[in-house]
């Protein structure tokens, strides 16, 4: 009977291993896709809320002279993708009345008009909200070309006259 037993066992177990599917082979390699893309743009380097200084440095307030400079001190320098078209805009200042834009006397209302250029020659005026390309060699280190001019008038009162641009940087 034991011997029955163990028999009928041993063809029910066969038979179901019948039943089961067989052991599939594992997959030990395969591969996966990798992607990147890259778009073109700027970067702004050097901090971005100060873009420098324009210095007409100190006269004398009986000096009647022409007075220029250029965006200087710790200037912020861009970087660009290669063939990247940056543009600037610069608006009036705090100070600007009739599209003249004006250094004004701390603590007083006096004036002096000053122009802004995009260029050493002083040939190309940067216009209040007027958008221009800028120009660059080396992708880099872009630095906004800002160039101003002011004729002192030989009578304003001693004092310090100042006045703040916003620029505005599009690529």
């Amino acid at each position: 009977m034991l011997s029955a037993l163990r028999c009928w066992l041993t063809g029910c177990l066969m038979g179901l291993g019948m039943w089961l599917p067989a052991p599939l082979d594992a997959a030990t390699s395969s591969t996966f896709q990798v992607t990147a893309q890259i778009v073109a743009g700027c970067l702004v380097v050097g901090g971005v809320t100060y873009y420098g200084a324009l210095d007409y440095g100190t006269q004398s307030a009986l000096s009647t002279g022409l007075l220029s400079t250029s965006l200087g001190g710790a200037t912020v320098t861009f970087q660009c993708t290669p063939g990247v078209t940056m543009s600037m805009s610069l608006d009036g200042g705090q100070n600007s009345a009739s599209g003249t834009r004006n250094l004004k006397r701390t603590g007083g209302t006096q004036v002096l008009a000053y122009q802004l250029y995009r260029d050493a020659a002083y040939s190309q005026a940067l216009g209040i909200g007027q958008s221009v390309t800028v120009s660059y060699t080396d992708a880099t280190a872009i630095k906004l070309p800002v160039y101003g001019r002011t004729q002192l008038p030989g009578t304003l009162p001693a004092g310090t006259y100042t006045d703040v641009v916003q620029v505005s940087v599009t690529w």
